[in-house]
């Protein structure tokens, strides 16, 4: 195996083990806990791209699905995945994705770099919250009351972190693993 794939395989091992601990760290305020989940999400697209960062999160997932604690709250197990919160567990993947894809083509650009955390926030809630609407069978004015908008500001404070620290490691990245790393 290539050393350089080595590497980015690991780097997305690792964004997919900080996104667990990212989840156990919970303020529970509802039936969707504050979690610092997000921020490594939308770090793993800045960093990793499109495609690792959507297999970061596809192994999150996996993890969490074989029932290691990784989930909010240090939860484990696919009632997790099929629960109210499932959506924002596969709107992850999709968002890792959607980051990854609009900072790859946005040639480094804060500009792109700022839409492509904004578009993969709203991808989270996108999923998150009609998927919370079914498993509850809230009204939607209620899904988005407790599942999406007390959860705004602290989501503006993780994209701008999870901005910061790209624009961070991406040089560190970039020297190690090449251009294509970020």
């Amino acid at each position: 195996m290539p050393l350089p794939l080595l590497k980015r395989i690991v780097l997305a091992c690792l964004l997919a083990a900080l996104t667990g601990v990212g989840a156990v760290i919970a303020i529970p305020i509802g039936p969707v806990p504050i979690v610092l989940t997000n921020l490594f999400v939308l770090l793993a697209g800045l960093l990793l791209g499109s495609r690792w960062a959507m297999a970061a999160m596809g192994l999150y997932l996996l993890v969490g699905a074989l029932g290691f604690p990784v989930f909010a709250g240090a939860g484990g197990g696919m009632a997790h995945l099929i629960g109210p919160t499932g959506g924002y567990l596969f709107g992850f993947v999709v968002a890792g994705g959607l980051t990854g894809l609009i900072a790859e083509t946005g040639n480094k650009r804060l500009t792109a770099q700022v839409i492509a955390v904004l578009l993969g926030s709203l991808a989270i809630y996108a999923i998150g919250v009609p998927w919370l609407k079914m498993a509850t069978q809230m009204s939607w004015v209620k899904a988005i009351a407790v599942g999406a908008l007390p959860f705004l500001p602290g989501d503006v404070v993780k994209a701008v972190a999870a901005l910061s620290l790209a624009r961070a490691l991406k040089p560190i990245l970039e020297r190690q693993l090449g251009p294509a790393a970020a």
